[in-house]
């Protein structure tokens, strides 16, 4: 595989994910502070801003290289920081276009770029353009001892041209492009069906594209979006390798000599959108659908020579082809009613229609024996129904209640084939079904008693008669709560979400899942020369779950069963300040830390466990570590149009626990010094 998992725990993503609840991660540049007011300059009809930040990165690490330049990856050089553009016509009807904006980030050498582009002509035209470049570093250490990694280059782009986009019928035209380029490690396994991975070099060539036309129109209180598109995707990526020799154990003599794999995927997905929507005194109407008809045309061809697991020559050849035909639909359809100025009723109901069906065969051959095709069928479909209901009555203009039912009706339905063409009668085919029906009911009410003070307070409960897979919702429940409190200089709001889910147990497992979430976040401007901003959240999972698997811990594979479990803890604070000096000098000082204490623990497996396979399990149950990212910006006002900036940000990631015994952390010194130019 060349889609290669994170090198860091589940938590760290989980962990990253608690500073976006409280605000994105804080960075020291681009530069945010503003040079002066900006007039600009006139130019035949026109008013022209811009903006230029020209500055120099640097960075100095220390522990897992590798694992910095899979989550902050900031690196050496010159580049275009930051800049801007702005053309307006003075009196709305330039002889061209009325609006140019571009404003860019990163380009030059930032492994994340992007780049946005506007141009406009009042009642003619509108045209959108976006692009980004994502440079992804992924040494894949954790998951394959770094036999899996990935060093490639993402470069997306997306165009929109809108014909009269004033008018009230209006023509859209895009097109959108996405492309993954790079090396990569992936592995094979050859000549030996209990042996190690061998590793095998892959040059990724990954291709989307999308074509898109469509109209809008308002038409007697009616707002009508029609759009046609074709996606078309490919992946043509090559995997080779020579002399790589097996480790791991001493009665393993493979080698791969050769190895080569084509794994052609082509296909296109031609689809439909259509909205339909209206706002009246009494009530309104809110109707969409999509539909996309998916085709996929798929061949592998893999030869592999060398040595074998016992010293004798082995070559090996596999053919694979196919397709694959996904026609999908979605559409729901929203009736508002409005009867009163302070009661609404809302009632929603959707559909989804997800299939896969098509034919696949498989041939291989290993050294000179041929072991025959084998056609394969595979049919999946998925029906989904959903009905909800929702009021919402403000019975005073301090006090408001709203409830809910929603039920959702789910089919899915599975058929397996496969049929041996060098024996008679050798077809088989086996078809399954299952269905599930979820209800539940939702209450809550809101409270102002007081202009600045608002309390939310909700909740929900739901059950399913037969949950589709052992982690699937089967008896849950979840309780909600938020205050906002919202003065001129002063800001501070609290929330609290817990839910709690119990799965009926299988005939071979069981599932239980427990979260809470609790933030705050509060922001203080008492002048225009200083501001302070401060968040905290803390996010607990705990899960229980069984498994069954198996192990070798004699001569052959025993069958294991185990309960297994999960949890974590994490902390996420942020706090910063802004000082403006004299209006001539301007302060950031910031501090981001999201730790994640785990279970307590202080070893990832107890001393007192000496079975190796719970010993394995028990290392997976938590994963304590922690992020965190001080900073400091100074930016220096020298003239009304320039300005002078530097900042310095460090980062230290640490784990408690080494999965497979990886040390993955690092320590990293990073900043830059730029000059911002505004005329």
């Amino acid at each position: 595989m060349t889609a290669m998992l994170k090198p860091f725990p589940f938590t760290l993503a989980i962990a990253l994910a608690a500073i976006g609840i409280l605000q994105a991660q804080q960075v020291v540049a681009p530069t945010t502070e503003q040079v002066g007011t900006a007039r600009g300059d006139s130019m035949d009809g026109y008013n022209i801003t811009q903006s230029f930040e020209l500055g120099y990165r640097f960075k100095e690490v220390g522990g897992d290289e590798g694992m910095y330049r899979s989550v902050d990856d900031i690196g050496n050089g010159l580049r275009l920081l930051s800049s801007g553009l702005s053309v307006y016509s003075k009196d709305g009807h330039g002889h061209y276009f009325d609006e140019i904006v571009l404003n860019t980030i990163g380009l030059g050498n930032d492994n994340y770029q992007a780049a946005i582009l506007r141009v406009q002509k009042n009642g003619l035209y509108r045209y959108d353009m976006t692009w980004r470049l994502n440079a992804y570093y992924n040494p894949g250490l954790d998951v394959a001892g770094g036999l899996h990694l990935q060093d490639t280059i993402r470069r997306i782009q997306d165009h929109d041209l809108t014909l009269l986009p004033q008018s009230k019928v209006r023509f859209r035209l895009g097109y959108s492009r996405n492309t993954e380029n790079g090396p990569a490690l992936s592995t094979a396994q050859e000549f030996n069906l209990s042996g190690s991975g061998l590793p095998v070099f892959t040059n990724v060539r990954r291709q989307w594209n999308e074509y898109r036309i469509g109209a809008d129109a308002d038409v007697a209180g009616f707002k009508l979006t029609l759009t046609r598109r074709w996606d078309f995707f490919k992946d043509d990526t090559p995997y080779t390798a020579a002399g790589v020799e097996a480790v791991g154990t001493s009665t393993d003599q493979t080698v791969l000599q050769q190895f080569q794999r084509s794994a052609p995927i082509h296909g296109a997905n031609p689809g439909w959108f259509g909205n339909l929507f209206t706002r009246r005194k009494l009530w309104g109407v809110n109707a969409r659908m999509t539909y996309v008809s998916g085709h996929n045309d798929f061949a592998l061809d893999e030869s592999a020579a060398g040595i074998g697991q016992f010293g004798s020559p082995a070559t090996r050849q596999i053919v694979v082809g196919g397709d694959a035909h996904r026609p999908d639909l979605a559409g729901d359809f929203s009736l508002s009613l409005f009867p009163t100025e302070r009661l609404t009723v809302v009632n929603n109901t959707s559909l989804t229609s997800n299939r896969i069906d098509g034919n696949s065969s498989y041939t291989e051959f290993i050294t000179g024996l041929n072991l025959g095709a084998t056609i394969y069928f595979r049919y999946l479909g998925i029906r989904t129904v959903s009905n909800s209901t929702d009021v919402n009555y403000r019975l005073k203009k301090w006090i408001g209640f709203y409830a809910g039912y929603h039920y959702s009706d789910r089919l899915i339905r599975t058929i397996e084939g496969f049929d041996l063409p060098a024996f008679a009668g050798a077809t088989g085919s086996d078809i399954y079904q299952v269905s599930n029906h979820l209800n539940s009911v939702t209450a809550g009410v809101r409270i102002r008693p007081w202009k600045p003070l608002t309390f939310n307070l909700d909740g929900e409960e739901g059950r399913a008669n037969f949950p589709l897979t052992p982690v699937s919702d089967k008896r849950y429940h979840s309780i909600n709560g938020r205050a906002d409190y919202r003065l001129k200089k002063f800001q501070f709001t609290t929330a609290y979400r817990q839910v709690y889910n119990l799965n009926a147990p299988f005939f071979f497992s069981t599932f239980i899942s427990h979260s809470r979430q609790s933030s705050a976040t509060a922001s203080w401007a008492p002048n225009n020369w200083f501001s302070l901003d401060a968040s905290y959240a803390k996010i607990h999972l705990d899960t229980r779950a069984g498994i069954a698997f198996f192990a070798i811990t004699a001569v052959q594979p025993q069958l294991q069963a185990l309960p297994s479990y999960y949890t974590s803890n994490i902390h996420a604070a942020n706090l910063s300040t802004h000082f403006a000096i004299r209006k001539r000098a301007d302060l950031f000082l910031g501090y981001t830390i999201t730790k994640d204490t785990g279970d307590g623990r202080s070893t990832a497996v107890p001393v007192s466990v000496t079975n190796p396979v719970q010993a394995l399990t028990d290392s997976v149950q938590t994963f304590p570590l922690t992020y965190q990212a001080p900073l400091a910006r100074l930016s220096i006002r020298i003239t009304p149009k320039v300005r002078w900036n530097a900042g310095w940000q460090f980062y230290n990631y640490g784990e408690e626990f080494h999965l497979f015994g990886n040390n993955q952390n690092y320590h990293a010194h990073t900043g830059y010094t730029s000059v911002l130019w505004s005329f």
